[in-house]
C-alpha cells in the first residue's frame, strides 16, 4: 500500500500577509528543470520580491530567487477555468500574490492568492496588534 505524503511548506512569503489582505488561494504546478527542482528541494529558494503575472493566457511567476541570486521567470500550470477566474480578479483590482511553495511526493506546487494592497494605516494597526499580543504573552509567561 502506498503512503501519501502531505505537502510540506518549503518556503513562505511572510511579507505577503503583511502587505496584502489575502483572499482566495489556488495551487498551481510549475514548469521546472531538474536543477531548479534540486535547488527548491534543498531550500535554496526565496519568494521575497516575486510576483505573478498574466501574459496572454498563461500564468508566470517572476523574480523567483533560486540559488545564488539568480532570478528566474517560471511558467505556472493551471486550468483554463482557474486562469479565467484569476484574470477576472485582476480586472477587479486584485493582485496575484505568491504565498508559499509546497513539495510533497514528486510535485512542487505554488500557492497563489488574490490580494488587495493594505494602506499604511492598516499596516500600523497590524504592528500594534502584534506588539500587544507579544506583551500579553510575556505577562502570562511571568
Amino acid at each position: 500500500m502506498k503512503k501519501s505524503k502531505t505537502p510540506d511548506s518549503i518556503t513562505i512569503n511572510r511579507r505577503a500577509r503583511f502587505d496584502y489582505q489575502l483572499g482566495d488561494e489556488l495551487n498551481c504546478g510549475m514548469v521546472l528543470s531538474g536543477a531548479e527542482v534540486r535547488l527548491i528541494r534543498d531550500h535554496h529558494v526565496q519568494l521575497k520580491g516575486s510576483f505573478v503575472t498574466l501574459r496572454g493566457d498563461e500564468l508566470w511567476l517572476n523574480n523567483l530567487t533560486l540559488g545564488a541570486d539568480t532570478e528566474r521567470n517560471i511558467k505556472l500550470l493551471a486550468t483554463r477555468k482557474q486562469i479565467n477566474q484569476l484574470a477576472r480578479a485582476k480586472q477587479d483590482g486584485f493582485q496575484l500574490v505568491p504565498v508559499r511553495l509546497l513539495a510533497g511526493g514528486r510535485y512542487i506546487k505554488l500557492v497563489v492568492a488574490t490580494g488587495k494592497s493594505k494602506k499604511k494605516y492598516d499596516k500600523r494597526e497590524t504592528i500594534k496588534k502584534r506588539d500587544i499580543d507579544r506583551s500579553l504573552k510575556r505577562q502570562q509567561a511571568v
